[in-house]
């Protein structure tokens, strides 16, 4: 009886973990710079207080990337994609963090800017709901630098509801989240946007170690027979309306 309780405890403390590892929500902010001044502050407080402080809340992993440069204004944005177990926690957030002392100290700079110096121009904040083929998040293991990698952010736009609702069955139940994962593409997550701007749309997260392996990995979805027999079908024509895609890279002290 005792060696049972023990396997019953182990179990149940395996469960757990592999739990706590999942993710039914995400935070997507996306700050609008205007100058390297603020691109300097804003990468010390995310380093320096913003994701030390969400680990001590219980947040394991924190997403930090910016564009690959192409333009200026391209340039000047910092994406920042935070995991959420629930709703609830997301809304505790702002409690938590008033209450962590060394928060308000490493991130002074940020909480505390005039506002004739703040720290960033504006943000979008935009909330997704887990695919359900997807709700562990990604964590990347490309052996290459981060200033060689490629994350590739896309958003899909639906013309309706009805429309959009096709596509998120076409990536859960018509496999494309299964193909992106065989085919080695890294995804770091899938979601269904369920607040921000130009719903009703979906976007994910995909990760390459370089522009060749994204090239590769791309042309070798493209061919895959899983694709080839879904793409064309009745149920999920005109399911996009509008595709956005930006390139990304993750900031050397990102956690993913």
């Amino acid at each position: 009886m005792k060696q049972l309780l023990i396997i019953l405890l182990l179990t149940t403390m395996h469960f757990v973990t592999i739990n706590a590892q999942k993710a039914g929500f995400y935070e997507l902010k996306i700050y609008t710079l205007e100058n390297a001044d603020q691109l300097q502050r804003m990468d010390n407080f995310l380093k320096q207080a913003f994701i030390p402080a969400m680990h001590r809340a219980g947040i394991a992993k924190v997403g930090v990337f910016k564009p690959i440069e192409t333009t200026e204004n391209t340039s000047r944005k910092i994406y920042v994609l935070t995991p959420l177990k629930s709703l609830d926690q997301l809304d505790k957030l702002a409690t938590l963090l008033s209450a962590d002392k060394q928060y308000q100290n490493d991130g002074k700079d940020y909480i505390d800017a005039g506002f004739d110096n703040p720290p960033y121009q504006r943000f979008e904040s935009i909330l997704l709901k887990a695919f359900k083929e997807m709700l562990e998040t990604g964590v990347p293991n490309h052996l290459t630098k981060a200033s060689e990698r490629v994350y590739e952010l896309r958003s899909y736009q639906g013309a309706t509801e009805k429309y959009f609702q096709k596509k998120v069955h076409m990536f859960n139940e018509g496999g494309e989240v299964a193909l992106f994962k065989e085919l080695g593409f890294q995804p770091v997550f899938f979601g269904s946007v369920i607040s921000g701007a130009d719903m009703p749309n979906l976007m994910y997260l995909t990760t390459f170690e370089s522009e060749t392996s994204q090239s590769e990995h791309w042309n070798a979805f493209g061919k895959h027979p899983t694709w080839l027999a879904i793409k064309d079908l009745d149920q999920y024509k005109n399911t996009v309306s509008k595709m956005d895609k930006i390139l990304l890279r993750p900031t050397e002290y990102s956690d993913l």
